[in-house]
This record gives C-alpha cells, structure tokens and sequence, in this order.
C-alpha cells in the first residue's frame, strides 16, 4: 500500500475516512421515510374526504410524530458522538447540505417537503378539525434525514487542536497587540570609552 500524500497547508481537512461514499447506503432509511410519507399523503387526502376517516388519520399523524421524535433523537446523538472528531452542522445533519449525496437528500427532502405541504394543505382544507394533527406527522421524515447524515454522512474532520502551551502562547500574543515596525533605523550603541 502507497502511503497517502499529506494535505497541503491551508487546505480543507478530508472527509472522514469511515463516512460512507456511495449513495445506496441506509437504503432501509430513504425506504422508511418514503413509506411513511406515501401513507400520510393516502391517509390525509382520506381524511379530508370522508369523516369516518379522521381518527385512523390523527392515530397515524400521532404515531409518525412520536416516532420521528425517538428517530431525531437518536440522530442527534449519533452526531454528537461523532462531533468529537468532525464539524457538523444542523444544516449538514438534518437537510443533508453538503453532507449527504445528492439523490439521497432529494429523496429525504423531497420526503419531508410532502409531509409539510400534505400536512398544511389538510388542515387548510378542514380548518378547527382533528385533521390538524397532521401538521405533527413531518417529524418523521426529518428524524430520518437526520438520522441518515448521523450514520452515514460525510463531514470535515475538525482542524487541529492547539496543545495548552500552544493556546498560552497564541493568547499572550493576542493581549500584547500588533507590533508596528520602527520607521527610523535603530543606531548602533556607542562604543564605551576608554579607562583613564
């Protein structure tokens, strides 16, 4: 095996090494998520049709919601553990900026955006109803976003940390402020005068 060549000063630090590559990874978490979401939308246009069908709705927008919240927690703490090596961002974690392939994201995203719009529209449609759990039911696609980027989503290593003497050193500069350059040439010492 060659050895990789060393980054080059002041470039950004490389991808994790266990981040995975390939968007086919957390295949069972897209599906999950897509699942849910093609259930909600078929329950939610039910819903606002017939009135039989709203508790079966509110049970289905309740159980989303609480699942999501379990998933979103899980994924926030799958992303503090790997924060102690890697920067990661809320933006990175839950909407995949910059962090999840790009057919992955659009599948989560556009999972999530269904969610909300579905969710909005219902309760646009029968406004003052029970319909309005539904507005709940989107926590679950985005736990699964999240969830996602926690365990397979690529993010930069963090740069490396100063040692304690190092931190005192850079802090002692601070409180001393910028040295100005003298304008006018130093002269050289007098030479001492002789003994008499």
């Amino acid at each position: 095996m060659t050895p990789e060549p060393s980054p080059e000063p002041g470039s950004p630090p490389a991808p994790s090494p266990g981040a995975a590559a390939d968007p086919a990874a957390g295949r069972s978490i897209v599906r999950a998520s897509l699942t849910g979401t093609a259930a909600f939308t078929v329950l939610a246009v039910a819903a606002v049709l017939v009135e039989a069908v709203v508790p079966a709705f509110v049970v289905l927008s309740l159980a989303l919601f609480l699942a999501g919240c379990m998933v979103f927690v899980a994924a926030f703490l799958g992303a503090v553990d790997r924060s102690r090596t890697e920067t990661i961002g809320i933006g990175g974690l839950f909407f995949g900026a910059g962090s999840v392939p790009g057919r992955v994201q659009l599948r989560l995203m556009g999972s999530l955006g269904v969610e909300v719009v579905v969710a909005i529209a219902a309760a646009v449609i029968r406004p003052y109803t029970a319909v309005a759990f539904g507005t709940l039911a989107p926590m679950w696609a985005l736990g699964l976003a999240g969830l996602w980027a926690a365990r397979f989503g690529r993010f930069p290593a963090h740069a490396p940390e100063l040692t304690r003497a190092g931190q005192r050193d850079v802090e002692r500069r601070q409180a001393a402020g910028p040295r100005e350059p003298s304008s006018r040439p130093s002269r050289p010492a007098d030479p001492p005068s002789p003994p008499e």
